[in-house]
């Protein structure tokens, strides 16, 4: 049977811009969240982010990032990372996808343009404006730094997106109509507007004095999200295809479900996660006892934190040892899934799982064991990624050592 196997990954993070070094980051429990100095957010309720160093988009050079949005940017450097890692593809490009997903696309320039727009009237918007806004730009752009002409699909499924990215790339693996697709997540929207948003939402964290203890998943004391930015890209491919040309397997994308929780636009149903949970463990042909790693989605919101940790023990149980990134690099939204995907592939690899940040105290509701203080090793052959998006997008993914 064709397997959908994962033979590079990429990442730009607020931790680093590269895979391997946000990994190394997360391991040692390094802090990517701060305070937001600029003017614009002086007098926003909240003050905080995890962002990406501006200098990740130097390689583009001038003439690319003055036509792309920032979002874009982080898909093209971490596309770019992932295709290096798994040795550039030999592929016929009619057998070469993209798959990338984002909650929000170029929000960035969206907010950016229309602010000239109203002071300045329609002779200043820019004529790269259309192709830096939408929401398929990064798949788009990444598809055609590749030549990738197998399709270019652009997931729009809120927090969801990475992960449901990572699930269509596997479904045209087994289905046959690619053999490399590269997929993943991107996100860039922190913006005075966006921050402002989610604040009169009620969803982030307003621990602006303490930025580097405001994201605190599954801690009794949490407050809300903090917003990350950046972007995790995996190269996966038919196994066959990979073996032929004597690829590096990292892991193999063993199952993954996507489902609609029909249930509230904003409120995830525990139910439906679990259900989920479970579908995707079919899919991979694995039983519940068989996971030894969970990467929760855990935003560090009271309830979402909660309903997950109902779902987890709905679906396996008694689950294995959880962790979340998000403590170290915000809510990356749209790149979240395709970053836990990312994390949870390394920690099999290598044997060890990142703890989970500023768990100081665990929730009593909150009955998992969380990876938290230092990282802990790990003898897991499989883990879950869940993922959970506004609208009642669920994706779970699981994977599994070569």
């Amino acid at each position: 049977m064709t397997r959908a196997v994962v033979t590079g990954v990429g990442a730009v993070t607020p931790l680093s811009s590269t895979a391997p070094g946000t990994w190394d980051a997360l391991v040692r429990g390094d802090q990517g969240v701060r305070a937001i100095t600029d003017e614009w957010a002086r007098d926003l309720p909240v003050r905080i982010a995890a962002r990406v160093d501006d200098a990740f988009a130097e390689p583009l050079g001038v003439r690319l990032l003055r036509r792309t949005d920032r979002a874009e940017q982080l898909a093209l450097v971490a596309g770019r990372e992932a295709w290096a890692d798994a040795g550039s593809p030999d592929v016929d490009p009619s057998r070469l996808a993209v798959v990338v997903g984002s909650a929000n696309g170029g929000i960035a320039t969206t907010l950016a343009q229309s602010r000239l727009f109203d002071a300045h009237g329609h002779r200043q918007v820019s004529p790269h404006a259309v192709t830096m806004l939408m929401a398929n730009g990064p798949a788009a752009w990444l598809s055609i730094d590749l030549g990738a002409r197998a399709g270019a699909r652009a997931p729009v499924s809120a927090c969801a997106a990475g992960s449901e990215a990572i699930a269509t790339a596997r479904e045209m693996i087994l289905a046959g109509t690619a053999d490399v697709v590269v997929c993943g997540g991107v996100e860039a929207g922190v913006q005075a507007f966006s921050l402002a948003a989610f604040a009169q939402a009620r969803a982030m964290s307003t621990r602006n004095d303490e930025p580097e203890r405001a994201s605190r998943p599954f801690d009794a004391a949490r407050d809300g999200f903090v917003m990350g930015e950046g972007s995790a890209i995996v190269v996966l491919e038919n196994e066959e295809h990979a073996r032929a040309r004597g690829a590096r397997v990292l892991g193999v994308v063993s199952g993954a479900a996507l489902t609609s929780d029909a249930y509230d636009i904003v409120g995830g149903d525990p139910q439906n996660q679990a259900r989920t949970v479970t579908l995707a463990l079919r899919s991979a042909g694995l039983s519940p006892g068989d996971l030894g790693l969970v990467h929760a989605h855990a935003t560090s919101t009271p309830v979402g934190d909660r309903n997950e940790a109902d779902a987890l023990r709905s679906a396996l149980l008694d689950p294995p040892p959880v962790t979340s990134t998000k403590g170290a690099t915000g809510h990356l939204l749209g790149a979240s899934g395709s970053l836990g995907v990312v994390v949870a592939l390394l920690a099999l690899r290598d044997g060890v799982v990142p703890p989970t940040l500023n768990v100081d105290d665990l929730d009593p509701a909150i009955d998992l064991d969380v990876v938290h203080g230092t990282a802990r090793p790990t003898t897991a052959r499989h883990a879950l990624v869940d993922a959970f998006g506004f609208g009642g997008h669920s994706v779970s993914v699981v994977l599994s050592r070569d």
